[in-house]
C-alpha cells in the first residue's frame, strides 16, 4: 500500500472520529444544559408554592385571631353593646385593641310561620315560597355581610401586624422544609438541600445547618409574602446538584469513552502500519545489500578458480600463490559477512549461547586496537588506545565482547571522510567504583541529529552513510547494542556532522 493511501485514510478516518466526538460532546453539553433548566423550573416553582403556602398560612393565622376575638366579644358586657330592635336581627359591636370601632348585624334565622301558626294557616302556597325565599335572601346577606367584615378585618390585620411578627413564626424553619421536601419529592426531585431565610439587606436570619453562604452559584432565591411590606427572602442550595445532573446523563459517557478507544486503536493500527512499511522498505534494501555483498567475494573466488586451470598459472608458483590468497582473503570475507547476518537473527531468539567469564577489558582493547592497526595504516592514519581504567574486569562473552570493539573500529574506517587521513582513538576509565566505560572516537562524516537516534536499529543504515564504495546490512551497530544490553551495560553515540562520532559504551564492573 502506498504512503499516499495510507495518510488518505488516516486523514479521513481521524476527520470522522473527530466529528463523532465533537457531535457526542455537544450533544452531552445540551443534554446537561436542557437538565439544569428543568431542574432550575423545578426548583422554583417549588419555591414559589412554599411561599404560597407560608402566606395562607399567615392568613388562616390572622383569621382564627380575629374568630376568637369576636367570639370572645360576643360574651363579655364589655366588648358586646348591641340590642335588638327587632326579633329577627342581633346588632353588636367589636372594639380592637387600637380603639377602632366595627359595627356587625347578624340576621337570626326565625321560621315566621312558626311563630305565628294562625298566618301559617291563613297564607297561600304562593305567599309562602315568597316568603321563605326571601328569608333566605336575608340570612345569606347577613353572612356574607359579616364574612366581608370578617376578611376586612383580617386584612387590615395582615397589612398591620404582620410585618412585626418574629420571622420564626412566620417562616418556621420545621414547616419550610417539611413542606418543600414534600413539593420537591412530588415533582421527582429526592436530591438533599440547605436553605437559609435572608433580610433585604442579604444577611442570614437563621439557616440549616449546611447551609454554605459564602456558594456563589446554585442558590435559588425567592420572596416570601411578596404582597406585604416584608422583604424576606427564602434561599435555597443543592450540594449534590451536579452530581444528580450529570448522573442523569451519564449513559452518555461510555459512548465517549468507546469512541477514544476507538480512535486509540485506529492511530496505534496506522502507526504500526507505517513502522510495518518501513520495515519493509529496510529488509528490501538489506537484500539488496546482501546480495551485492555476497556477490562480489563469489565472484572473485570463482574468477580465481578459472585461473587455476590455466597451465601457465599452475606453472608459476608466483601465480599460484597469489591466486590462493586470494580466494583465501574473499572466502574470509565471504564468511565474515554471513556471520553478521547469522548474528543478529541467533540472539533475536535466544541468548543461551553465551558464555560468560570475568575478562579484562584493558587487554581486549590493546589487542583489537593492534589487529586494527595495520588497516587503519593502509589509508595513511592512525589508531590510539588509553588505558586509563584501573579496575576493567567486566563479566561479558570474550568473544561477543571481542566484535563489539571490532565493529565500532570498522564503522570508523568505512565512514571516514574522502582525502583525509583517519585518525581513530579509544579509552577506557572508571566512571565510579562499579562503572567501567569505553570511548571511541573517529574523525569521519559524522552523523545527523536526527538520525542518531535511529542508528541501533535494526537495517537502518544512516544516509549520509550510503557511499558506493562502503556496503552494508544495518546490522553492526543494532548488533553491538543488543549484545551491550545483554552485558547489562548502555551504549549512547555523540556526533557532529563533518567532524566525526563518539560512542561511548558503560559496563558494569564484576564483583
Amino acid at each position: 500500500m502506498k504512503k499516499s493511501v495510507i495518510w488518505l485514510l488516516t486523514i479521513v478516518m481521524s476527520l470522522t472520529f473527530g466529528a463523532l466526538l465533537y457531535f457526542q460532546i455537544m450533544y452531552l453539553e445540551n443534554m446537561v444544559k436542557m437538565r439544569e433548566a428543568q431542574f432550575s423550573e423545578t426548583v422554583m416553582r417549588c419555591l414559589s408554592s412554599t411561599s404560597s403556602y407560608l402566606e395562607r398560612k399567615e392568613t388562616l393565622h390572622f383569621l382564627q385571631e380575629d374568630v376568637n376575638i369576636i367570639e370572645s366579644s360576643l360574651y363579655e358586657d364589655n366588648s358586646f353593646t348591641g340590642n335588638s330592635p327587632d326579633e329577627n336581627n342581633i346588632s353588636y359591636s367589636v372594639e380592637s385593641d387600637d380603639g377602632t370601632v366595627t359595627q356587625y348585624t347578624l340576621n337570626a334565622k326565625v321560621d315566621r310561620t312558626r311563630q305565628d301558626p294562625a298566618k301559617k294557616r291563613k297564607s297561600s302556597t304562593v305567599g309562602s315560597l315568597e316568603s321563605r325565599y326571601r328569608d333566605m335572601q336575608e340570612v345569606i346577606r347577613s353572612q356574607y355581610l359579616y364574612q366581608q367584615g370578617l376578611l376586612n378585618e383580617v386584612i387590615l390585620s395582615i397589612l398591620r401586624e404582620a410585618g412585626s411578627r418574629p420571622v420564626f413564626e412566620r417562616a418556621d424553619s420545621t414547616l419550610v422544609r417539611n413542606y418543600l421536601s414534600s413539593e420537591l419529592a412530588n415533582n421527582g426531585l429526592t436530591v438533599p438541600f440547605e436553605f437559609a431565610i435572608s433580610s433585604s439587606k442579604n444577611s442570614i436570619l437563621y439557616a440549616s445547618k449546611g447551609y454554605d453562604e459564602n456558594l456563589e452559584k446554585g442558590i435559588y432565591s425567592q420572596i416570601l409574602f411578596p404582597n406585604t411590606d416584608s422583604q424576606l427572602r427564602l434561599n435555597v442550595e443543592f450540594p449534590t446538584k451536579t452530581n444528580y445532573i450529570f448522573s442523569s446523563v451519564r449513559f452518555i459517557i461510555p459512548t465517549l469513552a468507546f469512541t477514544l478507544i476507538l480512535l486509540v486503536i485506529f492511530l496505534y493500527t496506522i502507526l504500526l502500519a507505517f513502522r510495518q512499511k518501513k520495515l519493509t522498505e529496510m529488509k528490501t534494501d538489506f537484500i539488496n545489500n546482501m546480495t551485492h555483498e555476497l556477490k562480489t567475494p563469489i565472484s572473485t573466488i570463482s574468477l580465481a578458480a578459472q585461473m587455476l586451470n590455466d597451465n601457465s598459472v599452475m606453472k608459476s608458483p608466483a601465480s599460484l600463490k597469489h591466486l590462493s590468497q586470494v580466494i583465501a582473503d574473499e572466502s574470509k570475507r565471504l564468511r565474515f559477512q554471513v556471520e553478521k547476518v547469522l548474528q543478529m537473527s541467533v540472539f533475536d531468539n535466544s541468548g543461551s549461547a553465551l558464555k560468560f567469564s570475568e575478562v579484562d577489558a584493558n587487554k581486549i582493547v590493546e589487542n583489537v586496537t593492534h589487529t586494527f592497526k595495520i588497516k587503519v595504516e593502509k589509508y595513511g592514519g592512525s589508531i590510539s588506545c588509553v588505558t586509563d581504567a584501573k579496575n576493567a574486569i567486566v563479566n561479558v562473552d570474550e568473544m561477543h565482547f571481542t566484535n563489539i570493539i571490532y565493529n565500532l573500529l570498522d564503522n570508523a574506517v568505512k565512514y571516514m571522510k574522502e582525502d583525509t587521513e583517519p585518525h581513530l582513538s579509544i579509552t577506557t576509565r572508571d566512571l565510579d567504583s562499579k562503572t567501567l566505560e569505553i570511548r571511541v572516537s573517529d574523525n569521519g562524516i559524522g552523523i545527523k541529529k536526527e538520525d542518531l537516534k535511529k542508528i541501533f536499529e535494526k537495517f537502518y543504515r544512516v544516509s549520509t552513510g550510503n557511499r558506493h564504495d562502503v556496503k552494508g546490512f544495518g546490522l553492526g551497530l543494532a548488533y553491538v547494542k543488543k549484545m551491550v544490553t545483554i552485558f547489562e551495560g548502555s551504549i549512547s553515540a555523540e556526533s557532529e556532522l563533518g567532524k566525526g562520532s563518539t560512542f561511548i559504551i558503560t559496563l558494569p564492573l564484576a564483583n
